[in-house]
């Protein structure tokens, strides 16, 4: 009997040293259940028959306990695949897809921090809650103001973050850059100009101090009341006009310094469309929305007047002097800028394609706005040229 003990223990101590080994070898995450060997010689000792009938027991629970076996290279084999899973096309594409969300989700949250800011800033309400006065433009979602009914907060509301933020400061930061402009030009000691001259410039730095000037004040007052609105937008638009008129004074004076005739039949002209365009810009349904394409319309076919001039003066003194010499070059990228704003103006580009995203910044009338200010500098420009070319060609012919 005591040899069958010691036979059975001698087995049992096999299987446990075989166990252990399995376990210090294998790499799976599972939980193991390690059987001591002191309680299965325990229930050995205290068998009183001494019989293999506890260590048959004991021996039970160590093969309860037993892993199931994973071979090395299967394991290996496991870890491979798993490595291929990841480098393979599919993850990459999920990979790209999930960062693609990412951004979305954080513009998302930006754009909704910064509705968040301004509303705690100001009292800004959606397109919708406007009195129909105000409804301008459906494409500009959230970040209007409500009727104010006081010059005092409307002209605080230009240090406040709403949808006409940016059309009030790109006007009148170009309204304070004109200003400089014209004071350092007419005032330089080191141009020899007469009279005639210093009235030209005049009248083009006038039209677009005042254009610029009704321009900021209408975005900023236009919340007021319905009847301040109307005032001031018939005053932005009048400034509009006086823009391009002011423009083709000084133009026409140096293109046709020599034809007196013609330089008075074109001065008369662009005079009398530019009281028309005055006249009709003072009717309330002028300045409604729905006829928002008839005024981009007029300021466009106004500025195109001057595209008859334009060809006499190429036909008077050749293509390549009127270029670069009467700064017809200039003219045309004037024209480009006018005529490309208006049109964004007219058809609401970004917003009407992005309804909601440009409600701040970037919208389509602060892009007009930008153009204007471009236009009117190079226009600048080109009068410096053809000054300076009229001041070098001191001879008429006969």
């Amino acid at each position: 009997m005591d040899v069958t003990v010691v036979r059975n223990r001698k087995h049992v101590n096999e299987r446990l040293k075989s166990q252990k080994y399995i376990i210090s070898n294998s790499n799976s995450n599972s939980t193991y259940i390690q059987t001591d060997k002191s309680d299965v010689l325990s229930r050995d000792r205290s068998s009183s028959s001494g019989s293999s009938s506890g260590v048959d027991s004991g021996v039970d629970g160590v093969r309860a306990c037993k892993p199931r076996k994973r071979s090395l290279s299967a394991h290996a084999k496991n870890r491979k695949r798993n490595s291929v899973r990841r480098n393979s096309a599919p993850e990459n594409s999920s990979t790209f897809s999930d960062f693609l969300s990412g951004s979305r989700r954080i513009v998302t949250e930006a754009e909704d921090f910064v509705k968040h800011v301004i509303e705690a800033g100001w009292d800004l309400v959606h397109h919708h809650h406007l009195p129909g006065w105000l409804q301008d433009n459906e494409y500009l979602v959230f970040g209007h103001r409500l009727p104010l009914n006081s010059f005092k907060a409307c002209f605080r509301s230009v240090f406040q973050i709403h949808t006409e933020t940016g059309n009030i400061w790109t006007h009148l930061l170009g309204m304070i850059a004109f200003i400089s402009i014209a004071a350092y030009t007419l005032s330089s000691r080191y141009i020899d100009w007469m009279w005639q001259d210093i009235t030209v410039h005049s009248v083009f730095f006038g039209g677009a101090i005042l254009c610029l000037t009704f321009s900021w004040l209408f975005h900023t007052v236009f919340c007021h009341s319905e009847n301040v609105s109307k005032l001031f937008g018939k005053l932005d638009y009048c400034g509009i006009t006086l823009l391009i008129v002011g423009s083709f004074v000084p133009s026409l004076y140096y293109a046709f310094f020599c034809h007196f005739v013609a330089h008075m039949v074109y001065l008369v002209s662009i005079i009398v469309l530019g009281t028309s365009c005055i006249i009709v810009s003072l009717f309330d349904k002028f300045g409604t929305p729905a006829y928002r394409p008839l005024r981009a319309g007029l300021f466009i076919g106004l500025g195109l007047t001057g595209v008859i001039p334009t060809i006499h003066l190429i036909t008077i003194v050749g293509i390549y002097p009127a270029m670069y010499e009467y700064a017809v070059l200039h003219l045309l990228t004037m024209a480009f800028l006018y005529i490309g704003g208006a049109l964004m103006y007219a058809y609401r580009i970004p917003e009407s394609l992005y309804p909601g995203k440009f409600d701040i910044w970037f919208h389509s009338h602060q892009i007009f706005h930008v153009c204007v200010i471009a236009a009117a500098l190079v226009h600048f420009r080109g009068l410096q040229i053809i000054s300076h070319t009229r001041h070098n060609y001191t001879e008429c012919a006969s």
